[in-house]
């Protein structure tokens, strides 16, 4: 099998796969037959590089053509792609190198500044280069003949200790979104779909053009930042038909801005945390739309939605996709394994994943009809406007910094992004007060992603921990209210 070949040369040469626009707001139409010579011919110059059949590649672009075309260039020849979030920063893309060990990174120019020495890189610049069809070039790669469990993306995923752990795909993980994409994402061909969410995160992977393909859409990618004023006239002006949004984006449309009909707006999805029962009233009052929410993990793909051509039930996070058996234990959402296309293999440095059970450490119920509701997690990983949060992350960065002694990171509830990070801090030095936190804010957001940095700190005398020492989250959760 292979992606390329067995997706991108099912369609017309002519046929529009993706619509893309730039930072500057230049705007391109991209047939299938663009694509893959595209993409062969930067599969080619990775091959020249040196990259071979799962050798590791770091992204770190965002959404833009040059993503995708990095993408798929990693799946005609077997290398394993690594796409990293733009926010990341030094010690973020250190850790991904350390545990990853990749052959190149590909970026934006002035990103690629943080990836630690010794990587070889290759910007845009360069890829520009390569994409330029006046210039000499590499031979065009040719397409892999993979197998199913051969690897083929790595993405990293947050948890509540230690760093974030890096999620092995297969190849058939790429195959297996169709399911997803046919009976929850829901674009149809000739349609156009938007995924806003970031490069570098597991929805993106396979809902910025994956899911749209598998369905014979085209994928629209827009490059700059989300303004809620200018969405719906986006979504207006390029006919979108399907528009996947995290739920925060959703809430932020809903309260600062007048909601009203878009002609071809035909499906709204969205997944990452729950989605207010408000808000989807909201939308289907202005817009006459319902959205469709679902959940997945990013080990293993879509679980859960609210299904096309079925009604929607506010609040609730759908019904198990077809083929996938979910049990609720003790509370406990578990998935088997062997019935979910898009499970993960492993994580780098471990076994591969043998038990007929996963558990997802979220706590669901289902109703009398077969909807499951969503209500909370185990651990305590920090869902905030549809990123998954570490708390190890947060405290790392904020203890590195000269003032701090001990510091914990934990969930507050949020009206508009479902949940924001809440620092407790304990001072080595320093006087307590708004300066100082504001202070500590800037740190995290320069040690870090900046969407990990706290928006609220406190600070304390000393944090309540267990006989062993560990912090006890639930209780400074509780004291939060969330």
């Amino acid at each position: 099998m292979n992606f390329t070949e067995d997706v991108l040369s099912g369609f017309p040469a002519a046929r529009l796969a993706m619509v893309t626009v730039d930072e500057s707001g230049a705007r391109r139409e991209w047939g299938f037959g663009e694509v893959a010579a595209r993409t062969a011919g930067l599969a080619g110059a990775l091959e020249a590089r040196g990259v071979g059949r799962g050798d590791v590649v770091i992204t770190v672009i965002g959404n833009r053509a040059e993503w995708v075309l990095a993408m798929l260039a990693c799946f005609r020849i077997g290398a394993v792609a690594l796409p990293c979030n733009t926010q990341l920063r030094a010690a973020d893309l250190a850790h991904r190198v350390a545990v990853a060990d990749p052959a190149l990174a590909l970026g934006e120019d002035d990103l690629l500044d943080g990836v630690p020495g010794g990587v070889e890189c290759m910007g845009l610049t360069e890829i520009g280069a390569v994409l330029d069809e006046e210039r000499p070039q590499a031979p065009p790669a040719a397409a892999a003949d993979l197998d199913p469990e051969d690897p083929a993306l790595i993405v990293f995923t947050s948890g509540t200790t230690g760093e974030a752990r890096a999620a092995v795909h297969p190849q058939r993980y790429l195959f297996g979104q169709r399911l997803q994409a046919e009976h929850w994402f829901g674009a149809r061909p000739g349609e156009l779909a938007w995924c806003t969410a970031a490069s570098g995160w597991s929805k993106s992977a396979r809902n910025a053009f994956i899911a749209p393909w598998l369905g014979g859409a085209a994928a629209y990618l827009h490059a700059g930042r989300f303004d809620p004023a200018e969405r719906l006239a986006i979504c207006e002006r390029e006919r979108i038909n399907v528009l996947c949004q995290a739920p925060t984006e959703y809430r932020m449309l809903a309260k600062r801005t007048e909601l009203r009909p878009v002609p071809s707006l035909r499906r709204l999805v969205s997944a990452g945390e729950p989605l207010n029962p408000e808000v989807m009233r909201a939308f289907r009052s202005g817009l006459g739309l319902d959205i469709h929410d679902g959940y997945g993990q990013t080990e293993t793909g879509a679980l859960t939605g609210a299904l096309a051509g079925e009604p929607v039930r506010d609040g609730s996070m759908g019904k198990p996709l077809p083929g996938i058996e979910l049990r609720i234990d003790e509370g406990e959402l578990v998935v088997r394994r062997a019935t979910c296309p898009t499970f993960f293999t492993r994580y780098l440095g471990s076994d591969p994943y043998v038990e007929e059970w996963w558990r997802t450490g979220d706590r669901v119920h289902a109703d009398g009809d077969g909807h499951l509701w969503f209500e909370g997690r185990d651990d305590d990983v920090i869902i905030s406007s549809g990123y998954r949060i570490g708390p190890f992350e947060v405290e790392s960065a904020l203890v590195s910094h000269p003032a701090v002694s001990e510091a914990a990171a934990v969930a507050a509830p949020d009206a508009e992004r479902g949940a924001i990070v809440r620092a407790i801090v304990v001072l080595r030095s320093g006087e307590p007060g708004d300066e100082l936190a504001r202070e500590l804010q800037e740190h995290v957001k320069r040690q870090t992603a900046p969407y990990k940095y706290p928006r609220v700190v406190e600070f304390a005398e000393s944090l309540p921990k267990t006989a062993s020492g560990k912090i006890r989250r639930a209780e400074l959760r509780a004291g939060a209210g969330a």
